[in-house]
């Protein structure tokens, strides 16, 4: 029986922390109909092959009604499936699958913004003194006709949009089409947490909140402030992009944010063991905003920023100054990591293609990820070691990768197909045209391919399980041994339980002082490592994980 059936046992509402989340991409994961595009269905039928991974719970990215502009991201009713992903009672079906196979489902929901062609926005665009005239953000232009303010959208170009019925423009932090609700109306705020109780009502087990520090705007519509060239950084937007010209100090990032997060937990705590997680999209302020929403208890109960999601390389300096930050702004908050999205460029091209021993490092960067305190989100193919997908223009579906092309390809490359088996058309996805190509070099990568012998998937498996059967690594607390330049050290305790894991992040053989005070390997993670006279010595991108007899201390 897989491990992840459900029992007698009393629920624990803490399994959050320290849980490992697969999201799928649900355009991408599954087609059930032949019409190339992933649905409900399709997740069901694999939603066996999610359990097999040992992970404890799935994040479903946007499947509701929606013009599909920004592939979900754009919705038009919020309670119901758009019929290309299937029906509400198919999705019933996938929560009662995934409940008995003993998986929670997250969904996303997208509050910062709706399509325009939302009947909310229809009804508040007809006129400025309708019922919802200020449901979302709209403005006067100034005295010459521009914008009423300097801010910019994500996707290019002002965040303002001339609307010639009202006569006044409306603000959209991403597409024109995509206008963005008004907070500050405790209307709008009610609506938000009405459809949130839909779901919970359905029995969902919680949301991925997407953009949380965008809910809010200044009310005065102050201009943003210039950000100095060296300032900016490429963490949330493209280095191409004005947007990260600017310090988002009006635009978004509003304290006015932690009152209406509050309300969202009450609602919440009516559903025991529902959770949140929110999405912190913000290059500056990132960890200090995830503080701020995750803290005390009684706003989300998680977040992740985009400091992992970043091109920046990943060294045991960045690893050690991030969680540590966090831990300053957050004694008592919660994090969630994740290396891998359906927004960014997969890690396995980011940062693994750049090594001699591409295979060992994805090795490394699983066990790195599964490790560290706090919970962790996998992406789907990302246990495959799937590599960005290199798409021609003509094949972008993407409005962002459009805009900024070629200099940034946007956000294709790693939403192309899941490849289930290597000798099926389209690896398996799909028996009619993928709505995205399948690219070919990731045929080998198939779940068919791996599901034997010593393969990623396996690595995988094997590290979620250790994980799951050791409360030091899901809610212990981290501890940094040493700063080495090569090797991250750590050790994770939760009462008297102590696991001490050593990871060499280079190429090259490394070391690094570890005193031996009852230290024992822990079966499988010891095969070329050595600990002799207090030194332990790992090989290139090797790790090491260790238990710690009771009682004594690692100095």
């Amino acid at each position: 029986m897989n491990a992840h059936i459900q029992t007698d046992n009393p629920p624990d509402l803490d399994w959050w922390r320290g849980a490992v989340i697969y999201q799928i991409y649900p355009r991408s994961f599954q087609d059930s109909d032949g019409d190339g595009i992933g649905d409900l269905r399709g997740i069901t039928r694999r939603l066996p092959y999610v359990a097999s991974l040992g992970v404890d719970a799935v994040w479903i990215s946007p499947f509701f009604k929606s013009p599909q502009k920004d592939f979900g991201y754009d919705i038009s009713d919020y309670r119901d499936v758009d019929p290309m992903f299937g029906t509400l009672a198919d999705f019933d079906a996938l929560i009662a699958e995934a409940h008995r196979l003993g998986i929670k489902i997250i969904i996303d929901q997208v509050y910062s913004h709706t399509s325009d062609k939302h009947p909310w926005f229809a009804e508040s665009r007809a006129n400025r003194d309708n019922a919802k005239a200020d449901w979302y953000v709209w403005a006067d232009p100034k005295p010459d006709g521009a914008p009423p303010s300097n801010w910019l959208s994500v996707f290019g170009g002002s965040s303002w949009q001339w609307d010639t019925t009202r006569r006044q423009y409306y603000l959209h932090h991403f597409l024109a089409s995509q206008p963005d609700l008004n907070f500050h109306n405790p209307e709008v705020q009610d609506a938000v947490l009405d459809t949130a109780r839909f779901w919970l009502d359905r029995g969902v087990d919680g949301f991925r909140l997407d953009t949380l520090n965008f809910f809010f705007h200044s009310t005065g519509l102050e201009d943003n402030p210039a950000l100095p060239p060296e300032e900016r950084n490429a963490v949330s937007t493209p280095a191409v992009n004005p947007y990260s010209y600017q310090r988002h100090v009006y635009d978004k990032n509003r304290p006015e944010n932690l009152d209406f997060l509050k309300r969202f937990r009450t609602l919440l705590n009516e559903y025991p063991g529902a959770v949140a997680v929110g999405e912190v999209g913000e290059s500056h302020r990132g960890l200090e905003l995830i503080g701020a929403y995750t803290s005390g208890g009684d706003k989300v109960h998680m977040c992740y920023s985009f400091d992992f999601l970043a091109p920046d390389p990943l060294t045991p300096a960045h690893i050690r100054k991030t969680l540590t930050d966090f831990d300053d702004s957050a004694p008592d908050g919660w994090s969630c990591w994740s290396f891998s999205n359906h927004d960014v460029v997969r890690h396995a091209s980011r940062w693994a293609d750049r090594t001699e021993d591409r295979d060992a490092y994805l090795r490394m960067a699983a066990a790195l990820l599964l490790t560290l305190k706090g919970s962790a989100c996998l992406y789907q193919g990302e246990e495959l070691g799937l590599t960005e997908a290199i798409l021609d223009f003509d094949d972008l579906q993407d409005p962002y990768g459009i805009q900024f092309w070629p200099e940034f390809k946007g956000r294709d490359g790693c939403r192309t197909p899941m490849v289930w088996e290597s000798g099926s058309p389209n690896g398996g996805f799909s028996g009619g045209r993928p709505w995205l190509p399948v690219p070919a070099e990731h045929l080998h990568l198939a779940v068919s391919e791996q599901e034997h012998g010593e393969s990623l998937l396996q690595h995988y498996r094997m590290l979620i399980a250790l994980r799951s059967r050791n409360i030091e690594l899901t809610k212990g607390t981290l501890r940094f041994i040493g700063d080495s330049d090569a090797v991250l050290a750590f050790e994770r305790r939760f009462g008297d339980r102590t696991i001490v894991v050593a990871i060499n992040m280079s190429g090259i053989t490394a070391q690094v002082d570890l005193p031996d005070n009852g230290l024992r390997a822990i079966a499988g993670f010891d095969d070329k490592a050595r600990l002799e006279d207090g030194r332990l010595t790992l090989e290139p991108y090797g790790y090491w994980l260790a238990r710690q007899r009771q009682g004594s201390e690692i100095a």
